[in-house]
């Protein structure tokens, strides 16, 4: 069926509301149980433009800023999705902002005219939070890159939005510190701040939401607020960090943002072990976080993810579930570490636990795991990748896992699964022939039941990717009526919804 929406209520201001075009046929057979259409690649919109406002912003846009404003189509294509199977759609311009008062003046423009404003990164968001479906302003932070101060006493420091994770941790090196959040992706800070990222070693260090103490943020109306102190505690009023972290760019575009550091490691160890069976692996993972083993990442690699890891990365391992770990401490304390995980996997049936303090040797193997999405594409050149993740309490990860294993082979896909396995969370990268429109189903399909059997399990239908586009259709399944809390939240900070608009909510 082809649904034609217009948005009801809410979003207003001298601008009118906005039309919005379900573009692509949605099959019956995405439904869940209670006969919701739950899909994820056709459940993209197209909104309807201002293109007399959008002309004019531009106009201005062109005054103020001069080269650092950019419409030429490469540019823009730049700024919108191709990396991911989402559609790419472009903004109508490209500011590359050089400091806080640019941003001010860019949304101060924008909600004068009613245009929308897509806040963009580095561009690895997986869920297509930097498409500009109703047209728009991207403000691009690769300028905005500075470190604005370290406080190495204190263990935190503060960053413009733009400066990605390897800038960061490569300017820190020498003061002992580090920022542990690592997605794989060399993502910007503030990219990572607005998805409420984490990845490899969250298991040990926390994600996005436990690494920020504050941000500087500019409201829809252009006025820029602090949301905290450095203070490590505080209980004075809302805790409006927590608010904007995660919010996508949909309530205030970030300035600034205040992280909290890590002392480098003495010793940092780390090895792989191969298991008969994903069970197996799944439920050492779970042993070894019941124990308390303090192991700084565990991730898991299921048999077609290192048989396409040994193709793309020249390893050699072989092809079974398996699990890459990693340890940070001192000598005795890693050595110890290494050996009670080595006990747990030899009694859930693990091979050999091999270890190494060698650097070359485990930047080889992470490099690998962070690559693991070319990998995937290599099963089948020129094909298409969804990347998609869930996240269920620990207890239950086996039986997801399993059970999403089970369903890959039962219905023929392509799909290999790899897991920040200690917080419970695992992505399948389905490789897929984006225009056989036969296969689009199978995966919107296969999507639908992965993101209900998470949440059937009392988990979430996204661990780190955010919702942004390709996720709207599950938020009502995990949180019900707390959706149109988020609603009023967006309305009265928004209110003319010119921030990020289409991400996160289904239209109403």
């Amino acid at each position: 069926m082809v649904c034609r929406l217009r948005a009801r209520g809410g979003y207003g201001g001298a601008h009118g509301k906005l039309a919005l075009d379900r573009r692509a046929a949605v099959s019956d057979k995405s439904a869940d149980a209670e006969g919701e259409t739950i899909v994820a690649l056709s459940d993209i919109r197209v909104g309807a433009r201002n293109e007399e406002a959008i002309a004019t912003a531009i106009s201005a846009f062109r005054q103020i800023f001069a080269e650092r404003f950019q419409t030429g189509e490469a540019i823009r294509a730049q700024h919108a999705h191709t990396m991911t199977y989402i559609p790419a759609q472009l903004p109508d311009g490209v500011l590359f902002a050089e400091n806080a008062d640019d941003v001010k003046a860019a949304v101060r423009l924008c909600a004068e005219h009613g245009v929308p404003i897509i806040p963009f990164g580095t561009g690895s968001s997986l869920e297509g939070q930097i498409n500009a479906p109703f047209g728009g302003i991207s403000i691009d932070f690769s300028r905005m890159n500075r470190v604005i101060q370290v406080n190495a006493e204190d263990l935190d420091c503060t960053v413009e939005p733009g400066i990605t994770r390897e800038e960061l941790n490569a300017y820190l090196r020498d003061t002992g510190l580090f920022f542990p959040i690592d997605p794989g992706a060399n993502a910007s800070i503030g990219g990572m701040t607005s998805t409420r990222a984490s990845g490899t070693n969250a298991v040990r260090y926390g994600t996005m939401k436990d690494n920020v103490l504050a941000v500087t943020v500019v409201t829809a109306k252009g006025e820029e607020i602090r949301t905290a102190r450095r203070a490590r505690k505080s209980s004075a009023g809302y805790d409006l960090t927590r608010l904007y972290v995660g919010s996508e760019g949909t309530l205030g575009v970030l300035t600034s943002i205040t992280l909290r550091l890590q002392g480098i490691p003495d010793v940092i160890a780390g090895g792989i072990c191969g298991f008969p069976t994903l069970k197996d692996a799944c439920n050492a993972v779970i042993a070894t976080i019941q124990l308390g083993i303090p192991v700084a990442r565990i991730e898991l690699l299921n048999t077609l993810q290192i048989k396409a890891c040994n193709a793309y990365s020249g390893l050699t391992l072989t092809e079974q579930p398996t699990l890459f770990v990693e340890f940070h401490g001192s000598q005795e304390s890693v050595a110890l570490q290494s050996r009670q995980f080595g006990e747990v996997a030899s009694e859930c049936e693990g091979g050999d636990f091999q270890w190494t303090a060698d650097a070359e040797e485990r930047a080889r193997l992470w490099k690998a795991r962070h690559d693991v999405y070319w990998a995937a594409k290599g099963l089948r050149p020129g094909a298409a990748v969804l990347a998609t993740d869930v996240c269920v309490p620990i207890s239950r990860l086996a039986d997801c896992v399993a059970a999403t294993e089970a369903d890959i082979e039962e219905h023929g896909l392509l799909a290999p699964i790899v897991g920040h396995a200690g917080d419970g969370n695992f992505h399948v990268s389905v490789v897929f022939d984006d225009k056989d429109s036969a296969e689009i189903e199978k995966v919107e399909a296969f999507v639908a039941r992965l993101n209900a059997r998470a949440l059937s399990m009392d988990g979430t239908c996204t661990g780190e990717h955010g919702i942004g586009q390709g996720k709207q259709s599950f938020l009502p399944r995990e949180l019900g009526e707390a959706v149109d809390v988020m609603r009023q939240v967006k309305r009265a900070l928004d209110p003319d919804n010119i921030l990020n608009p289409g991400k996160i909510f289904r239209p109403e």
